[in-house]
């Protein structure tokens, strides 16, 4: 959420500040999901349709890193801003990652063979 919350933030600077609009709502979209999809993990039918919520949230923070990458190299937002945020970003994939190759790991243990 945290995480999330920033972006929104970030979204309405470039907005307000910079009008930029088409990699504002690129990003705005991407980061968002990332705390959504966790949100429908935690909630999930079984584990299967987890890992499918992780491995999209997982998706998304991979882009959003991008997007920041792309915000920071086109001089939308200064070095501190774009350290910080990608900071967050990377430990969100690392986190999610790590989540995904649990999970799955489980899942192959637990499947029946054939």
């Amino acid at each position: 959420m945290q995480f999330s919350v920033r972006i929104v933030k970030l979204h309405q600077f470039l907005r307000r500040e910079k009008k930029e609009f088409t990699i504002s709502d690129q990003i705005l979209r991407s980061g968002t999901s990332i705390g959504a999809n966790i949100a429908e993990a935690e909630y999930a039918a079984s584990d299967k349709d987890m890992l499918n919520k992780l491995q999209i949230a997982l998706k998304e923070a991979a882009e959003t890193c991008y997007w920041l990458e792309l915000l920071y190299k086109t001089d939308f937002v200064q070095e501190k801003q774009f350290i910080s945020l990608m900071n967050d970003c990377v430990e969100l994939r690392k986190l999610l990652a790590a989540s995904t190759r649990t999970l799955s790991a489980k899942l192959q243990k637990t499947a029946k063979p054939i």
